[in-house]
């Protein structure tokens, strides 16, 4: 034992405080607990790395050692001799929207089931966050990023694939073909909503959006306007109310706007369910009833979905495949046969779940 790990200082407390002549907890390094346990670097490195090859009470003490000293060892130091990372990093949205919750738990399964852990970061729909976001993971040497674009033009994704960092789009499809995606057929999506509405017998109708540069936006819309062309509609029984955000308070007031139209469609189809919930406030408050003078259905079908005053039929999007499947993707691209792997799109199908908001009489 040296002469430090002797050393006794006091503290403000008036408490002894062990191993003064080491910071404890602080930037406490390898060379710092060999130091105090009187052995080798290599004999730590064994202890922490491969402790079959040290004796047991050898490593009990370095332990006892590394336990009071507080040491951590340093993955960044660790990735650099390895050459790989165990973090990737997940970037979406808006993870006040609970769709996006379950993309990062579908992820994160896949992830630590390879050993890996998940740095979950919001973007905030914001693309000067989305940049700043993107730098960081390039500084820290992520092993990959799996990303919802917040920039529509693409060029932070841009710039961040200089650094030679893999990425998966998810929820959206990479046009450029310069790396995998899994996204959900949302053009599927939104003809689903209206044909639905159609057969139940509704020819006027509001599309609450969102964020016009969002793809999913326009894919919705798009899908929305196929089924009222099969229905032999004009695409103008579509009404569309722009939102800010996707988000309730968004909702409420599309609520608000769509009861002040002088002639007010009989069905709303939401581009999600947060939106979808944020309306069905605003009707509800006014007295509107739901869904006997106005339908509703939404988008992701999220958990709070079914639990609505009004349970609320919505287009459901496989958001725990969407998250396991981009994480697949990333470890596939950065794995031991990463030399053998090819550019993926993959596209899911939603499915519509129907409830009472849009079911009149039930």
């Amino acid at each position: 034992m040296t002469d430090s790990a002797r050393t006794a200082g006091t503290n403000a407390g008036g408490n002894a405080d062990v191993n003064a002549g080491v910071n404890v907890g602080i930037n406490v390094g390898i060379k710092d607990v060999a130091r105090e346990a009187g052995v080798s670097v290599g004999t730590v490195s064994n202890v922490i790395n491969q402790p079959d090859r040290v004796s047991p009470a050898t490593l009990q003490h370095v332990r006892g050692v590394i336990a009071r000293l507080g040491y951590v060892r340093s993955e960044s130091a660790r990735q650099l001799r390895a050459g790989r990372s165990r973090i990737m990093a997940l970037l979406v949205l808006d993870m006040g929207n609970p769709f996006f919750v379950d993309i990062a738990r579908g992820a994160e399964r896949t992830a630590r089931a390879a050993g890996l852990g998940v740095m979950v970061c919001n973007s905030d729909q914001n693309p000067g966050d989305e940049a700043d976001y993107l730098s960081l993971f390039a500084e820290q040497r992520v092993r990959g990023v799996l990303v919802t674009p917040a920039d529509p033009s693409g060029a932070n994704l841009r710039d961040f694939r200089r650094h030679g960092i893999p990425s998966v789009l998810v929820d959206r499809v990479a046009g450029d073909g310069a790396g995998c995606s899994v996204s959900v057929d949302d053009v599927v999506g939104g003809s689903l909503a209206i044909r639905h509405l159609t057969a139940a017998g509704h020819r006027s109708f509001a599309y609450v959006s969102g964020p016009p540069h969002l793809q999913q936006i326009r894919d919705r819309r798009e899908g929305a306007l196929l089924a009222l062309a099969e229905a032999g509609l004009p695409a103008s029984a579509l009404r569309e109310l722009p939102a800010e955000r996707l988000d309730v308070a968004s909702g409420r007031d599309a609520g608000a706007r769509l009861l002040g139209l002088s002639e007010r469609p009989t069905a709303v189809f939401c581009a999600n369910d947060l939106l979808a919930l944020g309306v069905l406030q605003a009707l509800y408050a006014a007295g509107v009833r739901v869904p006997d003078d106005m339908a509703i259905v939404g988008y992701d079908d999220i958990e709070f979905a079914a639990a609505a005053t009004v349970p609320l039929t919505s287009v459901r999007q496989p958001a725990l495949t969407l998250g396991a499947r981009a994480a697949e993707l990333l470890l596939e691209e950065t794995g031991d046969r990463a030399d053998e792997h090819r550019h993926e799109h993959v596209v899911l199908q939603p499915e519509l779940v129907v409830r009472r908001s849009s079911l009149a009489g039930h």
